[in-house]
């Protein structure tokens, strides 16, 4: 087992140290009791300094480019001044709980820049491609005094709610062929976007992507804006050839000081701690379920008799939360780094 010296950890956060930032996001991604512990007390250090960051959710079919896109944006970002996190979260496989963890290897040139910080994180299974510890990721890059936090989403689906509830702005990539994907894409996912660019318009689909921005307008026009005023706007762009990057940047900019403006991004930002802390209320909730030693005697009988046909799923898992709900005055309260994984049968 390998000891960290807390205030080492939190001075070289706030200095700006790559690899103690490293370590306490591994930290705050690990199930060992221990870790979670110290990366909760790592935070409530860091929490002063945290806040101050645009950030910024990408999202986008497989295959759209978001890779090539996150490289060529973020370089164009740090070639203002800016240091740029990048919280790159990979799929994990649902029989191994490996992942492939390669956007860091997709962005050779990004990489290399001493201001920009790379990390991929497998899910861990949690559902919208996004790490469950990807909140708690998001304040140590910005104690580490990173001004962009950019997430990378696995791909589209309507769990990309998760995305847009951690982040000030939402970015989703879309393909040239506009037919296809509009098939593909739930009505929830579009409205949570606050740009729709339509990537790879070079190389011969300048026109189809021309096309497919204008079925995506037409199709945006259906569909209640965001906020009150605020239309969502559909742009081309080439990651490969660096075009419409930097005016993605300057409509992310533009975009957030009007909300400051007006208001909507201090309640966002408010909606978005009410939201997190609903959700970790329902994992401790679940973990203390799970952790009950009389749950799980009830859970073995409970699902023998549904093997045998005596009970119903839905009656026995009235019958759970009935057990709990008796016993859990008198057993012991869950600590808030505990594990929350529950293993089948």
């Amino acid at each position: 087992m390998r000891a960290y010296d807390e205030q080492a950890l939190v001075s070289g956060i706030r200095s700006g140290n790559r690899r103690a930032l490293a370590r306490a996001i591994t930290l705050a991604e690990s199930t060992r009791a221990a870790d979670m512990e110290l990366a909760q007390r790592l935070l409530q250090q860091l929490m002063p300094y945290t806040g101050s960051s645009v950030r910024l959710g990408i999202t986008g079919v497989p295959g759209v480019g978001k890779s090539t896109f996150i490289e060529a944006f973020g370089l164009n970002v740090a070639a203002q001044g800016k240091r740029v996190a990048v919280l790159a979260v990979d799929p994990s496989s649902p029989y191994t709980g490996g992942s492939i963890l390669g956007d860091k290897t997709r962005m050779t040139e990004l990489s290399r820049l001493e201001e920009v910080f790379i990390r991929p994180s497998p899910t861990g299974g949690t559902l919208g491609g996004v790490s469950r510890k990807t909140r708690e990721s998001i304040l140590l890059c910005e104690a580490a005094g990173y001004d962009v936090v950019i997430v990378e989403t696995v791909g589209v689906g309507q769990s990309e709610y998760e995305v847009a509830s951690m982040v000030d702005f939402f970015l989703m990539l879309m393909l040239p062929n506009a037919g296809d994907s509009l098939q593909g894409i739930k009505r929830g996912i579009m409205e949570l976007a606050d740009l729709i660019l339509v990537n790879k318009a070079d190389a011969g689909f300048e026109k189809r992507a021309d096309a497919a921005r204008r079925e995506y307008l037409n199709a945006l026009h259906l569909l209640r804006p965001k906020y009150p005023g605020y239309t969502t706007e559909v742009k081309l762009c080439s990651a490969l050839y660096n075009n419409g990057v930097a005016d993605a940047w300057e409509h992310v900019l533009e975009y957030l000081e009007r909300m400051r403006a007006d208001g909507h991004f201090a309640r966002n930002r408010n909606r978005q701690l009410i939201h997190w802390t609903r959700r970790l209320t329902e994992e401790l909730l679940l973990a203390r379920l799970w952790e009950s030693p009389a749950v799980k005697k009830s859970w073995d009988e409970e699902t023998g008799r549904i093997r045998i046909g005596d009970t119903t799923p839905v009656l026995a898992g009235q019958a759970l939360i009935e057990v709990f709900r008796q016993n859990s005055s008198a057993e012991q309260p869950l600590s808030p780094q505990a594990n929350t994984t529950k293993t089948a049968d």
